[in-house]
């Protein structure tokens, strides 16, 4: 019988929780920066990740990972796509917490890991198995039945899932990690954001940072929402397995999903009802094919 280890390897599982509870209760941060135009917010985002990034990045010793990454023009190509995909992702995600569209944005989130292996097929050669492609097909009817009874809404949950899949589907093509592939991202699109708060300090409202003290903290504040969260995501990743990451994924539309019931007490229309009830199903089946197939890689081979 082996001893245990004296210095087990560190748990990623507080990490991902916190990574995950950070982005499930965002709605309620975006709430006190409402009032803040949501393409204004996106710039500042962006503008308070940068200084950020940089400082987490020199203290973890990450600037040779970022140096090599800027040293490749296919890699700095893909970033400057994905820095695209990215920002229209927030954008869209904090234009519809402020229209008080949480459940279309609880919704894209609940679609996009479905979304993720439908594009593995279709651009990286991945195949899936049975118990997969019947997973896409019942969220499939999920998107018809919007399409039939919230139309005006699906295309908020498509353009977040969609942004969020073809982002990570492009960040797989870049050998960088996590928090420096964010910092060169934010970095790409700081002029565009630095242009976008300038112009609305030049115009007759001018802008939202600097008229109240407390705005002005909960403004910078986004750059810790955004680095953080993405850090504690990149410390899990490292210190468990995937598949267990992938399934605590869910944790996050959830808790959108809880806060649109309660705090932000919206009607939950019957098609969206039915919606999420046909993505639980299919996530139901898609974890547990999940779980399935790790458990049979697990288990010792026969000889």
């Amino acid at each position: 019988m082996n001893a245990p280890d004296p210095n087990p390897a560190p748990s990623g599982l507080p990490a991902a929780l916190g990574a995950y509870l950070m982005w499930g209760f965002l709605p309620l941060y975006l709430m006190l920066v409402v009032s803040v135009p949501a393409f204004e917010f996106v710039g500042w985002r962006i503008i308070w990740t940068v200084p950020l990034c940089l400082i987490i990045v020199g203290v973890r010793g990450q600037f040779p990972a970022i140096k090599a990454a800027l040293s490749s023009a296919k890699a700095v190509g893909m970033l400057f796509l994905s820095a695209a995909l990215i920002a229209i992702n927030w954008l869209v995600y904090i234009w519809a917490i402020q229209e008080g569209q949480v459940y279309a944005a609880s919704l894209g989130y609940y679609l996009n890991p479905l979304i993720n292996v439908l594009l593995g097929t279709l651009f990286l050669g991945e195949r899936l198995t049975r118990w997969q492609w019947l997973a896409v097909a019942i969220a499939a009817s999920a998107v018809a039945l919007l399409l039939a009874g919230a139309i005006t809404t699906l295309w908020i949950s498509l353009s977040l899932a969609m942004s969020f899949a073809f982002y990570g589907m492009v960040r797989k093509q870049v050998a960088v990690t996590a928090l420096p592939g964010l910092t060169i991202e934010s970095a790409i699109l700081f002029v565009p954001a630095s242009a976008i708060v300038i112009s609305y300090a030049a115009s007759p409202a001018g802008s939202a940072f600097g008229q109240d003290l407390y705005l002005s903290l909960a403004i910078m504040a986004g750059g810790v929402v955004t680095a953080v969260p993405l850090l504690l995501f990149a410390i899990a990743a490292r210190r468990m397995p995937y598949s267990t990451l992938g399934f605590i994924q869910y944790l996050a539309p959830t808790i959108v999903f809880i806060l649109g019931l309660t705090v932000f007490e919206q009607e939950l229309q019957p098609v969206q009802l039915g919606s999420f009830i046909l993505i639980w199903i299919a996530i139901a089946i898609f974890v547990g094919d999940l779980i399935a197939r790790t458990r049979r890689a697990a288990a010792p081979q026969a000889v």
